[in-house]
Formats: structure tokens, C-alpha cells, sequence
């Protein structure tokens, strides 16, 4: 049968372009701060560029990056500064991060206004709570150091993560370390007064520290990586409709979750969104990347918690190929 005439003629390999399967591993339960990938899926992100994303949980950012390296996820969120350390051993898997998705981190520190800490100085005689695997604690004796603080006189007391809200919202703690849209938002859910509350935002204190990154297998991006590049693009439009309207990034988020309470989810969003995602680095450079000072800055505040064998180059990390151009990284 001919075409008609002017017609692009439609070749059977043009018609049947099966798409890419993504298996995706996020570093906890799904929450507001997986509202990009949620939206992604759900305003057909995905779709448009020919992929089809499957999404599992991890048990934590060890556990999400050992995932990629063994090769059982190709993609995962993980904590950039967790995977510095991994990069460091000697067997490390060559896992590099391929877009930032919080440019700041969101290590903070907790407090009771009514236990008496009202200042990061007042910290010094108290007592903090830190849950096991905490993130923010690696970063504490850079940030003590940097304000002036003696960390020997802060004491520390181990905690499961499950009562870090609990202990401190009963006063058996001073304060607890954490993420700050979460442990705080958690806390006034329990019934603690907002304004009885003090966080101490590490970047607030100097911290230079990236937060949550999207990782990827070698082996995955090497063979596929127009496919690595077309999830980064529907993950920043998906992150641009999170900023561009969260109450209705929300809604889809809590279709799937189990049991989420929308108005918390929604505050820990605005949270993220002002404090770890909009930062003035994004407004001028765009959503994704790194700038390599700062990160040799936030290598030097691991350095003070952690030897490194070799310590590593921002390439070695972090690798920018795979970023969308910059006019999709732009905030519109």
C-alpha cells in the first residue's frame, strides 16, 4: 500500500519501540518527599518517554545503594554523602549520582525550647538522641567545630529510630538528630507546640553538604543511556510540578501511601521544598547538579568524621552527563 504523498512513510521498527524497563529503589516508604517519581508515574512523565518504572523500598541508603552496585535496582534515591563513604572501599562498586534531588541537606538537630536549648551553643550539657544509621550525627563534628561548640560536652544517647519522635517529645532527651521535614513535622504531630521547638538546620550553621541523590548501576547507564537520560527528564518535570502546585502534588502522593495524613505530608513538602530544594543554587543554576567548590567543601566535612583511603573528585561521585539539558533543569 502506498503512502500518501508528502507522508512520512511509518516503518514497523518506528510502530513497535517497546519501552525501557526501570527499576527504581527509594532509600524509605514512600512519603511527600517522593512526590517527583509519584508524579512522574501519575501526569504520565514515564509514558512520554517511552519507559516503564517500576518502584521498590529500600531498607535505608545502605541498603538502596548496595541495591544498584549488586545490580538489583538500576536506579535509587540515596544520600550523596553516604555514598561517598561507600565509594571509598577498597571493593567499591563504581556507583556514581546522576542528579541531586535536595541540593541541601536536610540534617538537622531537634530541640525542646522548654529543655532549655534555645541556641546551637546551648546544646553544650545536654543531651541528644541519635537513632542508629543516623545521617546527621556523621556531620556533627564539623558543624560543632565550624560554630565554636565543644561536642565532648554534648552528650549523645543511642535510640531506635522508631521512639526518636517519642523520647524527645517526653523530655527523655534534649534533643535528637534527623531530618528536619521529618522529625519535626512528626513532632508537632504528637501534640508538641511548633513554638516550643528549635531546628538547628545544618546548612543554616555553614554546612555545605548535598542531601538525597538519584544513583545509577554502571552496567545500567553504559548500556542504556538515553534511558537514564529520559528518567532524569521526567523526574525534574515531575519535581517542577511538586514546586509549581504541592497541594495537588499531595494529593497524588497520598493515593499512594498507606494510611498518610495529607496535611503532614503537605507541610513536609513545603518544608523540603523551601529548605532543601529551592535553594538560591537551583533558582541560578537549575534543578540537579552539583558546584564542584562546594562539594570539595562538603568533603572536607566528612573528612572530620571519616579517613578517607583516597579521597575522591567530584567526577568520581558525581557524574553530569545524564543531566537534563539546562533549560529543563530551569525553574519555570
Amino acid at each position: 500500500m502506498l503512502a500518501a504523498v508528502g507522508a512520512r512513510p511509518v516503518f514497523a521498527a518506528e510502530e513497535i519501540r517497546p519501552p525501557v524497563a526501570i527499576q527504581v529503589a527509594l532509600d524509605r516508604p514512600i512519603d511527600a518527599i517522593a512526590a517527583p517519581f509519584v508524579l512522574a508515574a501519575t501526569r504520565g512523565l514515564y509514558r512520554a518517554e517511552n519507559l516503564t518504572v517500576s518502584t521498590t523500598i529500600a531498607t535505608g541508603t545502605k541498603d538502596a545503594i548496595t541495591r544498584v552496585a549488586s545490580g538489583a535496582s538500576d536506579v535509587a534515591l540515596a544520600d550523596i554523602n553516604a555514598l561517598v563513604r561507600y565509594r571509598d572501599a577498597a571493593d567499591a562498586i563504581p556507583v556514581k549520582a546522576v542528579f541531586v534531588l535536595l541540593n541541601k541537606a536536610p540534617y538537622a538537630i531537634v530541640a525542646r525550647k522548654s529543655r532549655g536549648v534555645t541556641s546551637l551553643g546551648s546544646l553544650e550539657g545536654k543531651t541528644i538522641g541519635v537513632a542508629e544509621g543516623d545521617l546527621a550525627i556523621r556531620l556533627w563534628p564539623a558543624l560543632a567545630r565550624r560554630n565554636g561548640i565543644k561536642a565532648a560536652q554534648v552528650k549523645q544517647e543511642k535510640i531506635s529510630a522508631a521512639v526518636r519522635e517519642p523520647m524527645l517529645s517526653a523530655g527523655q532527651v534534649d534533643a535528637v538528630t534527623g531530618f528536619s521535614f521529618l522529625s519535626a513535622v512528626n513532632l508537632r504531630d504528637r501534640g508538641v507546640p511548633a513554638d516550643d521547638l528549635a531546628v538547628f538546620r545544618f546548612s543554616d550553621y555553614g554546612s555545605a553538604a548535598y542531601g538525597l541523590a538519584l544513583i545509577v548501576n554502571a552496567k545500567f547507564a553504559a548500556e542504556k543511556p538515553e534511558a537514564v537520560k529520559g528518567f532524569l527528564r521526567a523526574v525534574a518535570a515531575g519535581t517542577q510540578l511538586a514546586i509549581t502546585d504541592p497541594a495537588r502534588a499531595i494529593d497524588d502522593v497520598i493515593s499512594r501511601m498507606e494510611g498518610g495524613a495529607r496535611d503532614l505530608e503537605l507541610a513536609r513538602l513545603r518544608i523540603a521544598i523551601h529548605d532543601n530544594i529551592l535553594t538560591d543554587e537551583v533558582r541560578r543554576d537549575g534543578l540537579g547538579g552539583i558546584d564542584a567548590m562546594r562539594f570539595e567543601a562538603s568533603l572536607d566535612e566528612i573528612a572530620e568524621d571519616f579517613t578517607f583511603r583516597k579521597r575522591p573528585s567530584p567526577a568520581d561521585i558525581f557524574d553530569d552527563s545524564f543531566l537534563p539539558v539546562a533549560i529543563g533543569r530551569k525553574i519555570n
